[in-house]
Parts: structure tokens; sequence; C-alpha cells
């Protein structure tokens, strides 16, 4: 089975919903996405929205203003934001920065498409880790990408365990019968 592809934009979406999601109820969400599509015909990709909570309500951000999509709805406030880019906890967890995961760890939609690569670099995180996982030091990862310092090596492999502790556990299939 092949893995799930996400875009970048995808991503985005999904971690304004788990972000949300850690600071409101299901209910709330399914209400200002209402709002946001009925009442103020908004029918962009939800990466396009920028939208907050304070825990009791959800806020539509925009350059000057908020809307109040779930209390007064499309009513424009004033509020203090959190940017759903940022880090944040979620079940106890550290959801790290979206566009900056570790120190040498970047992710740019503009570069390879928003998947994440070594800083200042094309070089994808996962291809440095995989290297480390063969048993490559982190000292001689340049010899295989030379602008990749071995603390970048080690970020890679850092952000790769934590991807991949995601991962849901893979148990063995047992056998058809037959």
């Amino acid at each position: 089975m092949r893995p799930v592809l996400y875009s970048f934009r995808d991503v985005v979406a999904l971690r304004t919903c788990v972000k949300l999601r850690n600071d409101t109820s299901l209910q709330k969400i399914r209400r200002a996405l209402d709002t946001l599509r009925d009442d103020l015909k908004e029918r962009d990709h939800l990466s396009a929205y920028r939208l907050i909570t304070d825990g009791g309500t959800i806020y539509l951000m925009a350059p000057d203003q908020a809307v109040d999509l779930v209390r007064s709805k499309a009513n424009l406030v004033i509020h203090e934001m959190v940017d759903v880019l940022r880090p944040f906890y979620r079940d106890g967890r550290h959801i790290p920065d979206l566009l900056r995961p570790r120190e040498h760890v970047t992710v740019d939609p503009a570069v390879r498409g928003g998947i994440p690569v070594i800083k200042g670099t094309r070089i994808p995180y996962d291809e440095v880790a995989a290297l480390l996982r063969d048993g490559v030091p982190a000292e001689q990862i340049s010899d295989y990408y030379p602008s990749v310092s071995a603390p970048a090596a080690r970020d890679a492999a850092d952000f790769a365990a934590y991807v991949n502790s995601y991962e849901p556990s893979r148990e063995p299939r047992e056998a058809a019968a037959g």
C-alpha cells in the first residue's frame, strides 16, 4: 500500500484543524466552517484562511481584522491571536514549528513542494536520516552531501524519528488460510 501524500496546503489545513481541536470543541469547528462557507461565501481551500481560537470561539484572521465565526457569526472583533504555524502541544506531545521543525530543517512550499529539507539546501531531511540509519556517522554525511553539517544531519535524524513516531504500528498480517 502506498503512503498517503499530502500537499503543503493540505498539511497546513490539517494542522489548523488539529490546533483548533486542541483548544475547542468539534461542534464549534463545524459551526465556524459552516459560517465561513455559508454566511461569508468563502470557498477556497481551508489552508487559504488563518483560523485561530481562544477556546470560546473561532476567528477568521485578516491582515487588519478578525471575524468571529462561532458566537457573533461574521462580526468583526479585535483579539490576541495564536499562529497555527508556530509550535504547540497536543495530547502532551510537542508539535514543532511547521516551517522550521528543527534548527537545521526547514519547510518552504516553494522548495521541493514543501517537503522538509536541510536548511539552505534542497536536500530532503529523510535522505540524510536514512544515511545515519544505515550507519554513516553524522560527521561523514558531508562526504555524500557537502553542504550538510554534522549538526544538520543530527537534526534530520531527530526530525525523522519524530515523524516516524506517528506512524501506526505495523502488525504482521496473518497468512490467508487455504
